[in-house]
């Protein structure tokens, strides 16, 4: 693939190149759709994602389709995060305001057992920094029965909506009201298993998530 492949086109004032924008969405968001294709037919599957350094890294069942399909393949990969609704003076120009990075490359598999243990530790703690040492440790069959691919993101383009909405000029004297409705994902309160042991209290760490913005 060549840089030309990967410059976005469309609205291309609103993208950008470089890693620390890209790692900057990466880095924010959760989940990442992972585009493959199966027997001549494109397959997008949503999985989550982190970033280690330059890759992208992305696990799951080693009988999975999507990596089985995807190792040593190319595989186009999206991350969005929704930041509004931009509500204009007509319907054609409303829109959403949103952060989005697109990566293409070829994926590898991590083989290394070891290496592999040491990324699987990064999943956990991207969804609640610390929580590995209150775990029991993963065995060595589990490890083996997680597949993660890895990504680079050397090529990727980001790509920003941000803003009030863009009407028309003779729009503004219309009277329809316009704005912006931001939206956000936020981290409610814990949720106890109902099979939690008497006398375990929800970790601090876990408690300090609560009503914080993912």
């Amino acid at each position: 693939m060549t840089n030309d492949d990967l410059r976005v086109r469309r609205a291309a004032h609103r993208a950008s190149y470089d890693r620390e924008s890209v790692n900057r969405i990466v880095d924010a968001a959760l989940i990442a759709h992972v585009g493959t294709v199966r027997d001549g037919k494109p397959v997008v599957v949503p999985m989550l994602a982190v970033r280690d350094g330059d890759w992208l890294l992305l696990h799951g069942s080693p009988a999975s389709g999507t990596m089985r399909r995807g190792r040593g393949q190319p595989v186009c990969v999206e991350m969005t995060l929704l930041d509004g609704l931009v509500l204009a003076r007509s319907a054609f120009h409303h829109s959403l305001n949103y952060r989005s990075v697109v990566i293409h490359g070829q994926a590898e598999i991590i083989s290394d057992v070891g290496e592999r243990a040491r990324v699987l530790e990064l999943f956990v703690e991207r969804l609640v920094p610390g929580r590995g040492a209150q775990l029991r440790p993963t065995t060595e069959v589990e490890i083996r029965q997680t597949a993660v691919l890895r990504v680079s993101l050397a090529q990727a383009s980001a790509k920003v909506r941000s803003g009030p909405p863009n009407d028309d000029p003779e729009d503004y004297q219309s009277g329809a009201w316009a704005g912006v409705l931001p939206v956000s994902m936020s981290v409610g309160r814990p949720e106890p298993d109902p099979r939690l042991e008497p006398g375990i209290d929800t970790p601090q760490n876990v408690r300090d998530l609560a009503g914080t913005i993912r």
